[in-house]
């Protein structure tokens, strides 16, 4: 059961609170940028600044995402994809907005270490010693900032193990050190603490004083962007650890908040404040003698939130491969720790548009642009699905559509605000997360093509056919077992393309066929399987039931059902005469893979034919199926068959009209006759 635990809540601040404990770096920085720097803001507008991050903070991170949110936990399990998983059985529909929140929240997890590393070694600048140096140069600033990316993103297919034990305790440090920091400067004006107050939030929107207007959201919503991941590491860390911990998180960063506001309403008239290009009020409010050691533990927690957010990125990946919602790649497991994985290709691609939004955008205020808006719209789509979630479970249907209606209304204000930053740098965003639903929708479409054209044919009608060939002397034997993985099998019926392949392509003489399903279920974790032998000892045909947490390696699974089937009685033994292993009674194991290929001879239409032109092009860049399944140290054949094949619909082949012969009497009329039939000549 989850119960609090203190070690728990430890490891919840370094995996949780990382992104949302980094937002104090640059929200209020962006709030006074947007206003058109220190000079312009009064004391009434940064109350009102602070009150609004306040109620923030407290509606949609403490009301939606902790007291709601994570009550919709799939077997301990949270994130958009698992809150999916929940509730899709009530519409088909409802993929839709799982991809768009995936997506978004994916293009957040790229901009997230760009925009935090560089916010970190910007406050350099703080320290005379760096500033008397280098000055405002901002090359300084980014080739540090470079650096510490690359060696984040090296150090990923080593696992993070041993350095996320120390995540807990670090952050835990940061926070309360954020909090003591702003509690210093809180005490030199304790009249901030009026923007508890919501008035002051309200009336900073209608006044004359805010020059964005209610735009300014844009830049208050940057204080929330880590709630998204209370929810996505809930199957980390455990709810109660998080719900535990989160109070203190919560009154740290507040402290924070409302000390960067004393702060700035001490010195928001001083000149030599007013001329500080890229003021930063969380660096600038520490004393000369903490700067140094503030910076550098900035650049940890920087670190600590971009290593998260690498990490959630792994795990979003992974569950969407695994609901067919993106193509295979291939996942490394650097350690037997919960949640620990590595994919390459998901590092690399992380990796350079780090490196490229850096060297585009150059400064963190220009980055703070493109940051948020990706976030908004992901809170948009757990709110969708929250509402099918609240009545799933029985919430009255106005309780449920007040509170649906309530976030909509404030994220969609959020949205509003954040999209005023699309020509500023949001483009970015909206075009990273553009570029992943694409390969999402090409995905998912492909597979429902791929489903209509399935023609399946049942096992029953060729079990005699099957049990001739195992027994006919003149055939070789092909293998002991061979092994066919298909994702088109439904109970008996299977893909016509498998039966081809045993019976017409090569005859495939076996002791034993199998026919392997895996299907991925809602539980994370499901490990189980289903046997079908249909009356026979020769044919196996195999469900697999795996969690969409659970590693494909059919390999292992394969091995541990055999010795089950033969325990049994079912499956007859197979003693090896040559083997290494003494008394071994399994045979050798022969996989084959179906693999389709587009076949100019199709009934697709257009539109359909180019979908699936993209999937297989996709497809054939992405881990091979024998990689997924860990099968790559097993003897696997790879066969190539047109799509066509499993068509239900075939395509009619015209019939030919009978040409009359002719007798051409002469050269002439036979070269004429040529270059007249040339026109009409049609490649078939």
């Amino acid at each position: 059961m989850d119960k609090f635990k203190i070690g728990g809540a430890l490891v919840a601040m370094g995996v949780v609170y990382g992104d949302i404990g980094t937002s104090p770096l640059y929200v209020m920085k962006a709030i006074i940028e947007g206003n058109g720097g220190l000079a312009n803001v009064s004391e009434s507008f940064i109350i009102g600044a602070v009150s609004l991050i306040v109620w923030t903070l407290t509606l949609l991170t403490t009301v939606k995402y902790v007291m709601i949110a994570l009550r919709a936990d799939n077997h301990g399990e949270g994130g958009i994809f698992s809150l999916y998983t929940l509730v899709r059985k009530a519409s088909k529909y409802l993929i839709i907005p799982a991809m768009i929140g995936g997506a978004a929240l994916l293009a957040d997890g790229v901009l997230t270490p760009a925009v935090t590393i560089t916010t970190a070694i910007e406050g350099l600048r703080g320290i005379p010693t760096f500033f008397n140096t280098f000055g405002n140069d901002q090359n300084v600033i980014i080739i540090i900032t470079i650096v510490i990316i690359c060696i984040l993103f090296m150090i990923q297919r080593f696992g993070t193990e041993r350095v996320g034990r120390a995540f807990g305790p670090v952050m835990l440090g940061w926070f309360t050190f954020i909090g003591a920091v702003g509690l210093w400067n809180f005490f030199d004006n304790p009249s901030v603490i009026k923007a508890l107050n919501p008035y002051y939030a309200v009336q900073l929107l209608t006044s004359s004083e805010n020059k964005a207007g209610i735009f300014i959201l844009g830049s208050v919503f940057l204080a929330t962007t880590g709630a998204e991941a209370l929810y996505s590491d809930m199957g980390h860390v455990g709810r109660m650890n998080i719900l535990g911990s989160w109070p203190y998180i919560k009154i740290c960063l507040l402290l924070n908040y409302f000390g960067q506001a004393a702060w700035i309403i001490s010195v928001k008239d001083s000149g030599y404040y007013q001329k500080i290009e890229m003021l930063n009020p969380f660096f600038r409010m520490m004393p000369e003698w903490l700067s140094v050691i503030g910076v550098a533990f900035a650049t940890v927690a920087a670190v600590i939130a971009s290593q998260a957010l690498i990490s959630g990125s792994y795990t979003l990946v992974s569950e969407a491969v695994k609901l067919r919602l993106l193509p295979r790649f291939k996942i490394i497991y650097p350690s037997n720790q919960k949640g620990q994985l590595y994919i390459p290709v998901v590092n690399t691609i992380l990796f350079v548009t780090c490196v490229a939004i850096v060297l585009y955008f150059r400064t963190s205020a220009h980055m703070e642009a493109a940051y948020g808006l990706a976030i908004t719209v992901t809170m948009l789509m757990t709110t969708i699905l929250l509402l099918f979630y609240l009545l799933q479970k029985g919430v009255p249907k106005i309780v449920a559509g007040s509170v649906f209606l309530f976030f909509t209304l404030i994220e969609s204000i959020f949205f509003i605000s954040s999209a005023t930053k699309f020509f500023h740098g949001g483009y970015v965003a909206v075009l990273i997360a553009l570029i992943i639903l694409s390969v999402m929708v090409i995905w998912e479409k492909g597979s429902l093509i791929q489903e209509r054209m399935s023609n399946r044919v049942s096992l029953y009608d060729y079990v005699d056919q099957i049990d001739q060939l195992r027994q006919d002397d003149t055939v070789q034997l092909y293998q002991t077992n061979v092994v066919f993985l298909t994702n088109n099998l439904k109970r008996h019926k299977i893909g016509r393309e498998i039966m081809y392949s045993i019976l017409d392509k090569k005859p495939k003489k076996a002791k034993v066929y199998w026919f392997v399903n895996v299907f991925v279920t809602d539980d994370p974790f499901t490990k189980e399987y289903h046997v079908d032998m249909m009356n026979t000892d020769y044919i196996v045909n195999v469900q697999l039931r795996l969690g969409f947490r659970m590693n494909q390696d059919v390999n292992i699974y394969l091995r541990h059902i055999v010795h089950d089937l033969m325990d049994q009685g079912k499956l007859p033994r197979q003693p090896q005469k040559y083997t290494i292993t003494p008394g071994r009674d399994v045979g050798d194991f022969c996989f084959v893979l179906i693999r389709e290929e587009l076949s100019r001879v199709t009934d697709l239409s257009n539109l359909d034919r180019m979908i699936m032109q993209a999937k297989l092009a996709i497809k054939s860049i992405t881990t091979s199926p024998a990689r997924w399944y860990g099968l790559e140290y097993s003897d696997v054949i790879t066969e190539h068959v047109p799509l066509s094949l499993a068509g239900r619909n075939r395509v009619k082949c015209e019939p030919l009209t009978q040409v009359q012969v002719h007798d051409f009497s002469s050269e002439e009329n036979d070269m004429n006759e040529d270059e007249e039939n040339d026109d009409n000549l049609t490649e078939v």
